[in-house]
């Protein structure tokens, strides 16, 4: 899904408009954005500091939009990404069915919210929302990488390494969390190669790239610091 426009500083506010837009990096790069927008631009500049946070996950305070609860809009990713069903054995994931698309109290959807981590429902919910042809949602990230590293004819996605490739809009930039252990990008290929069926993962979103060879990249992702937050 990369390609698109390479622009200088944050891309959303003109994107917000852009989720019917011909090409795909272009609706995928919107999707995200409304988002960022929605949870009031939460932004973690580039020396990891928080800028700014208005909501949290598991709060009933409404986002930009004055109708949307914060839980409630991460019920909509789960639910909305068709990731729910996977889910089903999860306390509270059956109430979010329903939740998330009316009034009523569910404390059980509430705490499945929180207690379950929602990145990669939330790239799901982008890639569904943009129309991205092949992708496949997950509740992990490591699928749709090991994707594009085991099928690359099929996956709407590339395996490149971060360190020699521009970053474009579209794209995904994604990293191992594991304590104490750095895979970087040939660890991470060996990993996949080796017959590895799960890590635990975070990707984002690269909803605009600078146009120099600085490889500076604005991206919006889930789950980071309990909202939708964009960071440089």
């Amino acid at each position: 899904a990369g390609g698109g426009r390479a622009l200088a500083a944050d891309a959303c506010p003109t994107l917000r408009t852009q989720l019917f837009a011909p090409d795909v990096a272009t609706r995928v790069a919107a999707a995200a954005c409304n988002e960022n927008l929605l949870w009031y631009r939460p932004f973690i500049d580039t020396n990891g500091r928080m800028a700014s946070a208005t909501v949290a996950e598991g709060e009933s305070s409404r986002l930009g939009d004055g109708a949307s609860e914060a839980w409630r809009r991460v019920a909509v990713y789960w639910r909305e990404s068709g990731l729910l069903p996977q889910m089903g054995g999860y306390a509270g994931a059956g109430e979010c069915g329903y939740a998330s698309g009316d009034r009523s109290n569910s404390p059980g959807c509430r705490a499945f919210v929180i207690d379950h981590p929602w990145s990669a429902a939330f790239v799901s919910w982008v890639m569904e929302k943009a129309g991205v042809p092949g992708f496949r949602p997950s509740a992990s990230h490591f699928d749709y990488v090991r994707e594009a590293r085991v099928h690359p004819e099929s996956s709407p996605f590339l395996y490149l390494d971060p360190a020699t490739t521009r970053p474009a809009q579209g794209d995904l930039l994604c990293y191992v969390r594991v304590p104490g252990r750095a895979y970087g990008y040939a660890g991470l290929a060996a990993a996949i190669d080796g017959g590895a069926d799960a890590l635990n993962m975070h990707c984002d979103v690269v909803v605009a790239a600078s146009p120099g060879n600085d490889g500076k990249a604005w991206m919006v992702g889930g789950n980071v610091q309990q909202g939708v937050t964009m960071r440089l």
